[in-house]
């Protein structure tokens, strides 16, 4: 018996051995050393797609990598949601142990809710998505790093500050038939993962930072996509539930980076 296991691991290790082999030249061999035009053309197609889409609603899993001081990476997961209305309303959740919020943009106010501890933000916002989250990063803090993939010159936006991108090929995520890209940046490097078919949905995508030690990844998964949600206006608007207190903005923002630095 012991020897039947050892033949067994030995043929396992050796067919891992000769998939990688068959892989790591193809891999070589398809890295340009600039903007390969298929990988351009795809991201542009996933993005227009997106853009012609007035409403959706998806179901995603986000791990964000965190890097102990002894180079050691550790990872948390986050299941997530999201509801869009263009051209102004958006209502996104974020929820696990380390993460748990709620966001609303019903085109005038972007409200930023903690459930746990019954707290929310609530500012005036600008008029569009586009800007709405030009202003969150910018103005509030507030960073959703796949919300590139939301907006309407998605892939103009992505490119921007791409220096090559290749087609890296097939694959499957989430029992779909996607198409692999990826792209290389001064400061981030990311993939992205487009639904094969008729509807180039983007269905994973990975933002690795080379500016933080260890660079650590952001990885997104979209396990559901709904074209034809049955949603109305008030599902964006904030009604603030029993108890809850309003705090200002940036004492939120600051509140959730300072709980998220506490060693877990």
């Amino acid at each position: 018996m012991k020897r039947v296991n050892s033949l067994r691991r030995i043929f396992v290790l050796v067919a891992a051995m000769n998939v990688f082999a068959a892989i790591s030249p193809q891999l070589g061999r398809s890295q340009p050393t600039g903007m390969q035009p298929e990988a351009e053309k795809l991201l542009r197609r996933m993005g227009e797609y997106l853009a012609g889409r007035q409403q959706f609603s998806l179901k995603a899993e986000n791990t964000i990598e965190a890097v102990l001081a002894t180079g050691q990476k550790v990872q948390f997961d986050s299941p997530a949601t999201l509801t869009l209305s263009r051209p102004n309303k958006l209502r996104a959740h974020r929820r696990s142990d380390i993460t748990n919020q709620e966001f609303f943009y019903d085109g005038k106010t972007l409200t930023l809710y903690n459930p746990k501890e019954n707290l929310y933000a609530t500012t005036s916002a600008p008029a569009t998505l586009d800007e709405t989250f030009d202003f969150a990063r910018e103005k509030l803090d507030v960073v959703a790093p796949a919300s590139d993939l939301l907006y309407k010159n998605a892939a103009d936006k992505m490119l921007k500050e791409a220096s090559s991108g290749f087609v890296v090929g097939q694959a499957v995520v989430a029992g779909v038939k996607c198409t692999q890209l990826a792209f290389r940046g001064s400061e981030i490097d990311w993939q992205v993962w487009i639904e094969n078919g008729d509807k180039p949905l983007p269905r994973k995508f990975v933002l690795t930072s080379k500016q933080v030690k260890g660079e650590p990844a952001f990885t997104v998964v979209i396990t559901s996509w709904d074209l034809t949600p049955k949603i109305s206006d008030k599902d964006f608007v904030f009604v603030p539930p029993k108890g809850a207190k309003k705090i200002e903005f940036l004492n939120l923002t600051a509140a959730g980076a300072a709980a998220k630095s506490q060693p877990k």
